[in-house]
This record gives C-alpha cells, structure tokens and sequence, in this order.
C-alpha cells in the first residue's frame, strides 16, 4: 500500500492544499485513497469548518461536520494555534506520542490504496516535548512529500529541510513549490528559476510546481497535480 509523508518547510506553506489537490484527484480517477492528520491545532472545537481536517475530508466526499469522521481524521485536536506540545499544555493535556505513533501504523496497516499522513507545521517542529516531526517521520519511515512557498529564502529552507531528512535516512519522493498566497511584489521567487536553481543540489528529487487556485477549482485536474500523482505512484 503506497503511503507519503505529507510535511513541509515551515508552517502555512501548503500540506493540507496539496493533499487535498491529490486526494480528489486520485477519487477522480477511480484510485482508493485516503488520508490521516492525527494532530491538529488551532481548530476551534465548536467550529472545524475550514481547519485542515475538514479539507481533507471534504477532499474525501466526507462530513466534516461528522464527529467520527472529525475523529477518525485528527483524533487528537487542540484549539491554540501553536505547536502540537505547547497547544496541549494550553489545555492541561500532554501529546501521547506512543499513541499518535500506534494510530498511524494502524491505519497505514489497514488502508487498501494511498495514503497521505500528513504532520504538522514544518519538519523539525515539535510534536511532544522531546520529539519533532523528524523523529515521527524517521519512526514511521515513510517516504516524504516535502512543500515548500515560493517566499524570498525559500531555497534555503528547502535544502536545509531535505538535509535534515537525508540524514534521517528519509527519501523525499516528491518536492512541490506551492504558491505562496498574499505576498507583496517583489516578494516572491520565479518558480521556473528557483527549480533550475535547486536541481543541482537536488538531482534525484523530482520536483513540480502548484500555482493557487482560482475559485471553484478543486485542483483534481490540475497539470502538475496529474504530475505530482504520476511521480508518487512511481516512486512508491
């Protein structure tokens, strides 16, 4: 069963667009797919519409609005817009990270097609007070789909992040440069350059770009969507 890492360079960079770009993408061509974010924070209890789990299920044909597929998705929730730990804490709670471990082997063990895990904020970001994503994702050795902006500084974030998950013995399958939303001209990198640019450094990592969507677009049918898809069913 191919399953992927979803994680990125920072946080707010994209996992969850380009996730739910590919889920409905492989829904539409008849692929099973599925995807899981155990952790989650800054969702308001009350209200999850519009938090990353409730794009990745409406990316499945699922209710957000549902308590159990809210909680089958991102079992563990935390209102406070903050790293997983510090959220908990918030809250007079601690991250289980043994059980947030378990769960994802649990339903990577009984998923019939792909799979995105997805993690939180960037690689290194912390998960409980003594792990960060890295250690998740050298726990459960999957190879990563890395997202990065396409921000001023971008490049060195993407190398620094890529050097991190070599040295964890990590492949990175794939590398999206997803458009970063609302920067100000001059802010932003030339997507076309910044891959030539990172193609010596990288040569086995294929890389794609994903421009933002205009409204009413889901993205299933996107060229670098179908693309990404391709190179992830290749290199599973």
């Amino acid at each position: 069963m191919p399953a992927f890492f979803v994680t990125a360079t920072g946080t707010d960079i994209g996992k969850t667009f380009v996730g739910s770009c590919l889920l409905r993408h492989w829904r539409a061509a008849g692929v099973p797919a599925d995807a899981f974010k155990p952790l989650v924070s800054g969702i308001d209890p009350a209200d999850p519409a519009g938090s990353d789990p409730a794009v990745l299920l409406e990316a499945l044909g699922r209710d957000p609005s549902s308590q159990a597929d809210l909680d089958s998705m991102s079992p563990w929730r935390f209102a406070a817009p903050l790293a997983p730990n510090m959220a908990a804490r918030a809250e007079g709670r601690q991250v289980d990270y043994p059980a947030v471990l378990a769960a994802c082997r649990r339903r990577l063990a009984r998923t019939d097609g792909m799979l995105l895990v997805e993690g939180v904020g960037g690689v290194m970001a912390p998960v409980d007070d003594g792990r960060t994503v890295l250690d998740w994702m050298g726990d459960l050795g999957l190879p990563a789909l890395l997202v990065a902006g396409t921000y001023l500084g971008t490049i060195s974030h993407i190398l620094t992040a890529h050097a991190v998950l070599a040295g964890r013995g990590l492949r990175v399958a794939a590398l999206v440069l997803s458009e970063t939303p609302g920067t100000t001209p001059g802010a932003t990198v030339p997507v076309d350059a910044t891959l030539a640019a990172l193609a010596p450094f990288l040569p086995d990592v294929p890389a794609v770009a994903l421009p933002r969507l205009a409204a009413g677009q889901d993205g299933a049918d996107h060229p670098a969507i179908r693309r990404l898809a391709g190179l992830l069913a290749a290199g599973a």
